[in-house]
């Protein structure tokens, strides 16, 4: 499936970027169907290793959607073409925002949920980089539009990120709703590496998104109703521990305050039942499933 982006230069003309997205895979729901979940892989990965995962989980009210993310360079890996659902430079948001990417994903997201059912809750959920972009869905959810205006169609119910990250908290947040001072305090204090300073780029970053958030008392209220689930290993080498840690503070700090954030001490970059097992009773409890086949 293909979707096209369309951006708007300095000029009048308008240039319009299309990104393939690869295989989708559906879990079909073995119980009445309750509920509906976009599930995104990491960065690499495809849509099928997760759709095998999420089938053996004792949820039969969940349909699940597995898509795959479109086949593009990633400067991480030195230009090297793989599936992501955005270009990063790091795996943090401490690197450069792909507006474009993120956007387009977004939307291949959204139309998934936008044909379920009206009586049917959805969400979204995801592993590292799919982490990532889920929780960039949820930030669009709570101000109703994507990075670029458009309205966000799909009031979302649950969000899961596991492993993953705060994208689109870093330039975009900083250019329309900080002051020059503020601005320059946020640079000073991201090359420092103590304690204090971490602590305050959290705090900055979530200040920037709550302002973005506190314009209108409907995203303030979407923001603070949204549960989100998040998760991290304390010995993740790829997406550090202090990422995971530096994401729930921004995104407690911005007004989600329905956030759950949970430790798994001397776990990896890897998911392992104990923390699927917590997915699964969380799920259960958010979105009111029966249980029953």
């Amino acid at each position: 499936m293909s979707y096209s982006y369309q951006t708007v230069g300095s000029g009048s003309g308008t240039a319009r970027k299309t990104f393939d997205f690869g295989r989708t895979h559906v879990v079909r729901p073995k119980g009445k169907h309750q509920a509906t979940i976009v599930w995104l892989h990491g960065l690499g990965d495809n849509g099928s290793s997760w759709s095998q995962i999420l089938e053996s989980l004792p949820l039969p009210n969940i349909k699940w959607i597995c898509p795959t993310a479109p086949t593009r360079p990633v400067a991480i890996l030195g230009g090297f073409p793989c599936t992501a659902w955005f270009d990063a430079g790091e795996l943090s948001e401490d690197g450069p925002d792909d507006w474009e990417g993120l956007d387009a994903s977004a939307a291949h997201i959204a139309n998934f949920l936008s044909t379920e059912p009206s009586d049917v809750k959805v969400g979204i959920g995801g592993f590292s980089m799919g982490a990532a972009m889920a929780l960039y869905s949820a930030t669009a959810c709570a101000l109703g539009r994507y990075g670029n205006g458009n309205p966000y169609p799909i009031s979302l119910r649950a969000v899961v990120g596991l492993s993953g990250w705060l994208p689109g908290s870093r330039y975009g947040i900083l250019q329309d709703y900080f002051s020059k001072e503020v601005t320059c305090k946020l640079f000073h204090v991201m090359f420092s590496t103590s304690l204090t300073c971490k602590h305050e780029i959290s705090y900055l970053l979530g200040r920037g998104l709550r302002n973005k958030i506190e314009v209108s008392s409907e995203a303030t209220r979407r923001a603070a109703s949204l549960p989100i689930l998040l998760s991290h290993g304390t010995c993740d080498d790829v997406v550090p521990y202090k990422n995971g840690e530096k994401c729930a503070q921004s995104l407690s700090i911005a007004g989600f305050r329905n956030l759950t954030f949970k430790t798994y001490e001397g776990i990896g970059h890897y998911t392992v039942p104990k923390e699927m097992d917590e997915v699964c009773n969380w799920l259960t409890a958010r979105l009111g499933l029966d249980g029953s086949r």
